[in-house]
């Protein structure tokens, strides 16, 4: 039995390993998207808004198995239209990353959007009266503010990410979900090696609430000085 419950704690790191990489995916898609669909232009606007709507809209399992087994089917439908022998199957873990920062960049998306307009507009107009350039503005006024407003919604979708996780043991990544059935199936002990896995992922989200709890109250610092 302890076999197995060494084999799901090392499935654990590999969870870890697909979080930290579908949330680094899914940032980067966040900041481009916030930015399109703040952009006054209407060939970026559109598009993000589609995004976002249309992906917040499809359930994760879904959109994991269109993107693992349909991803290869369309790749290879192009590289033989274009008259290549070669084949190219997608990875359980390369898929998982994709499909899971692809979802949870539509909700940073929003997260980001939402932080930047909680910025009051009258520090925009006073830097551009500073002189100040886009960079500076979005480095020096944009950046470290959007970062305090973002930080809740940030959270939430942080913790709804990791628990997703989970889905990618359906198209055969072996972490910590998938091991739990297999020693499930084996043993025909379901109850403790999922009891085990449930309180693996309690332990990985108490300790992202630790964290980021105290980036939020480290950001939060002079907000909080300022009403007193």
């Amino acid at each position: 039995m302890s076999a197995y419950y060494g084999s799901i704690l090392h499935g654990a790191l590999l969870t870890v390993a697909v979080s930290l990489a579908a949330l680094a995916v899914a940032v980067l898609l966040g900041l481009l998207g916030a930015a399109a669909r703040l952009s006054g232009r209407r060939a970026l606007r559109v598009p993000a808004t589609l995004y976002t709507t249309v992906i917040r809209g499809i359930p994760d399992l879904v959109l994991m198995l269109l993107v693992f087994y349909g991803g290869s089917i369309g790749l290879n439908a192009v590289i033989e239209a274009l008259g290549s022998e070669l084949t190219i199957d997608i990875e359980p873990f390369t898929a998982g990353v994709a499909t899971l920062g692809f979802i949870y960049g539509a909700y940073m998306t929003e997260t980001f959007r939402g932080a930047i307009l909680a910025i009051p507009k009258g520090q925009f107009e006073a830097a551009a009266a500073f002189g100040m350039s886009p960079g500076q503005v979005l480095l020096r006024i944009t950046l470290p503010q959007m970062l305090r407003h973002a930080l809740p919604g940030f959270t939430n979708n942080w913790l709804v990410l990791i628990k997703a996780t989970a889905v990618v043991s359906l198209i055969g990544l072996q972490e910590m979900t998938y091991l739990a059935k297999q020693a499930s199936a084996a043993t025909r002990s379901p109850f403790a090696f999922f009891l085990f896995t449930a309180a693996l992922f309690l332990v990985y989200t108490w300790l992202s609430l630790l964290l980021l709890r105290h980036l939020n109250q480290r950001y939060s610092l002079g907000v909080q000085r300022g009403r007193h």
